[in-house]
């Protein structure tokens, strides 16, 4: 006897409300990992295309653990081809047309490229939690969840972050 109601991921509307709800975090979870949008939403897309395709064998319950599987194994294959870099608006030239001591630019410039580089530079699983903390504003139980990892490594994930960035950037 087959169970109608085994999987409503093909339905429609749950379909729509589920990638309404998790399609940014997806995205930016990518983009963490490769500093770049544009990938990032392409993978985001993929992730969605394979989940409605597959929606008959994906219950709701499991679909956001495929969605991130997907998008993982996706990225995987990516960082084959390309060196992964953080990539925060590059071509921003610091000539705004503000009033700035163009000494105090050129140091903030410096500074924004040694902080890039120094996060660019943390080892993935470091830069990933720490991203979504402070970017995503998540909390350490949603990051935790999202990587399926624990919170004591979330924790010490964040923490070897910033410890790795005060060596690097020097604070004073």
């Amino acid at each position: 006897m087959s169970n109608p109601l085994k999987s409503n991921t093909c339905d429609e509307i749950v379909f729509s409300s589920f990638f309404k709800t998790h399609a940014k975090s997806l995205r930016n979870f990518l983009f963490y990992k490769f500093g770049n949008k544009d990938q990032a939403e392409d993978l985001t897309q993929e992730a969605f295309i394979k989940l409605w395709q597959n929606c008959t064998s994906v219950p709701v319950e499991k679909a956001k653990s495929y969605i991130y599987t997907i998008a993982n194994n996706s990225s995987l294959n990516e960082i084959k081809h390309k060196k992964v870099v953080l990539e925060y608006e590059n071509n921003f030239t610091g000539a705004d047309k503000t009033n700035e001591n163009p000494e105090f630019i050129l140091e903030e410039k410096q500074f924004k490229n040694k902080l890039l580089k120094a996060i660019e530079d943390l080892n993935e699983t470091q830069r990933v939690a720490f991203l979504m903390h402070r970017i995503d504003q998540k909390k350490y139980s949603e990051i935790a969840e999202e990587l399926n990892i624990s919170v004591k490594a979330v924790e010490k994930r964040i923490h070897l972050a910033l410890v790795e960035l005060r060596k690097t950037i020097d604070f004073k």
